[in-house]
């Protein structure tokens, strides 16, 4: 285990703070580049003490940054590991950092505190990338298998895994959130379905939307229990209610090219939802009240690609990571 520490007080002119120079409509976007080179630092989880933990997928890693600081720490995984997402538990004392090994088919658990890491494989060999991880009430964590057509439930008190698999085949289990009663959701990229997780029963639903063009790649649940999607091949953002099990779509503001991406929910309700076809990306908000966008910002390093993004309550702050090698704040309240 390698521990490699950076500043970003010391890195060359061009991996300085970014700010963007925002309209009035905008919101106040800050970036840190990586100081790892092209290795495509994504899904961003903010500790209760401001700690920002994300993953290096390309190179390896898992890493943290300091904010105030500028400070950089990472964690070197094993080589082919391509760590694709985390989540963390506990707060800067004691973090356990989880993530997904994407590309050899096992839950890690990292203990920052030793460097120490404890592998929970997959118990099928078709689950071979684990994709996305959420904890649940009890602290458990559920997960989707994009190429694997699964999703699944680790129980990290015993580390055992339980797998349910998605009909449809090529599905692409992607997002994953649980909703106010304590259920799992899942879009399928592959599809135009969603999928409903009965945690009794350990099966599933799958919901289909009424494009058949429609493919959901993110999603968040509003507190009413309905379901907001983004549309990344239709250029949309949909909303399924359970309730009356009918679907909304809204054009995204850049249309059928927009391919919406990163998506996050703050405390109002309102969506930020990044449009990753157009260059530079454009972080976007939609009140999900008023049923209206209401905000466009572009991100200051392109951003490429944002995947994935996490909203920090505390601070009123949504953090993403960029393809363009920078970790992002967005001031949206």
């Amino acid at each position: 285990m390698r521990l490699t520490m950076a500043f970003l007080g010391i890195l060359p002119a061009a991996a300085l703070l970014l700010t963007s120079r925002a309209a009035a409509e905008s919101v106040d976007i800050r970036e840190w580049q990586v100081p790892w080179e092209n290795s495509r630092p994504r899904d961003p989880y903010v500790e209760p003490s401001g700690r920002v933990w994300f993953v290096g997928q390309r190179a390896h890693y898992v890493a943290s940054l300091d904010p105030t600081s500028g400070e950089f720490v990472r964690y070197d995984l094993e080589d082919g590991t391509g760590p694709h997402n985390l989540i963390v538990a506990g707060d800067r004392a004691d973090a356990m950092v989880w993530y997904a090994g994407n590309l050899n088919s096992h839950i890690g658990c990292l203990d920052p505190q030793t460097g120490g890491i404890r592998k929970f494989m997959m118990p099928a060999a078709r689950a071979r990338d684990p994709h996305t991880l959420i904890f649940d009430a009890a602290h458990d964590i559920w997960f989707t298998v994009q190429g694997g057509n699964y999703v699944g439930k680790l129980e990290t008190g015993t580390g055992d895994v339980t797998l349910i698999d998605v009909p449809t085949p090529r599905s692409r289990p992607y997002g994953i959130k649980i909703d106010p009663d304590g259920m799992p959701w899942v879009v399928a990229f592959g599809t135009n379905k969603l999928l409903a997780i009965d945690t009794e029963s350990m099966t599933l639903e799958e919901i289909e939307l009424p494009d058949g063009g429609a493919r959901p790649r993110r999603l968040e649940i509003t507190p009413d229990g309905r379901i907001w999607y983004v549309d990344y091949a239709l250029g949309k953002l949909g909303r399924y209610d359970p309730a009356s099990r009918t679907v909304s779509t809204w054009d995204m503001p850049s249309g059928k090219s927009s391919e919406p991406y990163g998506m996050a929910q703050d405390q109002k309700g309102r969506l930020w939802i990044v449009e990753t076809g157009v260059q530079p990306n454009r972080f976007v908000g939609f009140d999900t009240s008023s049923e209206t966008f209401f905000s466009a910002t572009e991100i200051p390093s392109g951003g490429g690609r944002v995947r994935h993004m996490y909203y920090h309550a505390p601070a009123g702050e949504v953090w993403f990571g960029t393809d363009t090698n920078f970790i992002g704040r967005a001031k949206v309240h």
